[in-house]
């Protein structure tokens, strides 16, 4: 069964984006995932940011791509949620620390920032409703 069934297969709030969603609005977000933590990452090789600016986006990216092994591999909702709001903290932190070096790496990950809070709350949503 492919991730989008298991999607669907979960009881989902009415304001539920359609499966079809994710795939489109993800290869966005990860084309400027790649950039900006790219830059981040390639600042710290170069020492010109201190290795603990890139600590909050090393782990961002763990846990996000945890997510998708705890929600459709694991099929466990409380796992995903709780790893959602990990790639949210971390998202934040990582927002907050780069500011001060790099302000467009904030800006840039402002739409990150967005569908990964709706994507908490949907999150947390499925996890209620299927409990």
């Amino acid at each position: 069964m492919n991730e989008s069934q298991k999607y669907l297969d979960f009881i989902r709030p009415d304001w539920a984006p359609p499966s079809w969603l994710f795939g489109p609005v993800w290869s966005v977000l990860y084309v400027l995932i790649a950039i900006s933590f790219g830059k981040v990452f390639w600042m710290v090789w170069l020492k010109q940011l201190p290795w603990v600016v890139a600590l909050p986006f090393v782990l961002n990216l763990i846990f996000n791509l945890s997510f998708t092994y705890f929600q459709f591999g694991l099929q466990n909702n409380l796992l995903a949620s709780i790893d959602i709001l990990l790639v949210l903290g971390t998202l934040i932190w990582g927002m907050i620390a780069i500011y001060h070096y790099v302000p467009w790496v904030t800006y840039i990950n402002i739409p990150y920032l967005l569908w990964v809070s709706f994507a908490t709350v949907l999150q947390l949503t499925i996890t209620y409703l299927n409990w």
